[in-house]
């Protein structure tokens, strides 16, 4: 049964990022998920959150300076000190939100440059050991190259090959649907295959990254697939609303009526 969480750094933007949770909440969301929280203190996100009854489903590690274009440092070989202070920083977030799963970010490298490859390797190997001591899992997500040009890990098949050699328990596959069309498509066959390495799923509509109704996909068929996999974990909605979000909901007033969204009667 599909149990979704609001992307609170793509959805509600009608209003501040802390009352978000409150308009989730509001919306009829019992979880949401977000980029970073950084900006506010770990103790505010977590009374926002647990004020609204609301599972923390998912946010990353500090990935840089965004605005300056970075996204992470695992593939940056001169950056390692940066993604064990990301951790850190990370932690107290965790402790306050409750969350169980945090996804780390490769960064902008190249993936034929062995040294990348290496660095990519170490970072998530010791971000991973690093995380289970503190009972969370780590994901890693392919993000495709047309959104982010240049990201390293932009390869589901890729990221599969470094889950199964490092053989650690608490490392998994974020799918994104979205990223996964545009990349290889063959949506499915891909679950089907990866499920039992997938920590965390995300949704959107291709091309327009909007509500997961209409265009490539057929998102009914998809949730259904889910189900048949037996798949439990959260569907992230990290979609950009065309319009008002609340407006935008129609999509998944379905499940909400057969008591399938993982969201308030």
């Amino acid at each position: 049964m599909p149990r979704f969480a609001a992307n609170l750094s793509m959805m509600f933007n009608e209003v501040p990022f802390l009352d978000r949770f409150d308009e989730a909440a509001k919306a009829g969301f019992n979880a949401v998920e977000f980029l970073f929280p950084y900006d506010y203190p770990a103790e505010e996100v977590g009374e926002r959150l647990h004020r609204n009854g609301l599972t923390q489903a998912l946010f990353n590690l500090f990935p840089g300076d965004w605005s300056k274009g970075e996204r992470g440092f695992a593939a940056l070989p001169d950056r390692f000190a940066d993604l064990q202070a990301s951790v850190k920083q990370a932690l107290p977030y965790a402790k306050a939100t409750g969350v169980k799963r945090l996804h780390l970010m490769a960064g902008i490298a190249d993936r034929g440059d062995p040294k990348a490859v290496e660095s990519f390797r170490r970072g998530v190997a010791w971000t991973a050991e690093a995380l289970g001591k503190e009972g969370l899992d780590l994901v890693i997500e392919p993000i495709n190259p047309r959104d982010v040009p240049g990201y390293f890990l932009n390869d589901f098949d890729f990221a599969a090959e470094v889950i199964d050699d490092l053989k650690l328990p608490n490392l998994k596959l974020q799918f994104d649907i979205y990223h996964r069309q545009i990349v290889r498509g063959d949506v499915t066959m891909a679950l089907r295959k990866m499920m039992p390495m997938i920590g965390h799923i995300q949704i959107a509509s291709v091309p327009s990254r909007n509500e997961p109704a209409g265009e490539e996909l057929n998102y009914p068929f998809l949730f259904d697939e889910l189900d048949r996999l037996g798949y439990n974990g959260f569907i992230g909605c990290e979609y950009r609303p065309k319009g008002n979000t609340v407006e935008g909901l129609g999509w998944f007033a379905p499940y909400a009526a057969k008591g399938k969204a993982g969201v308030r009667a």
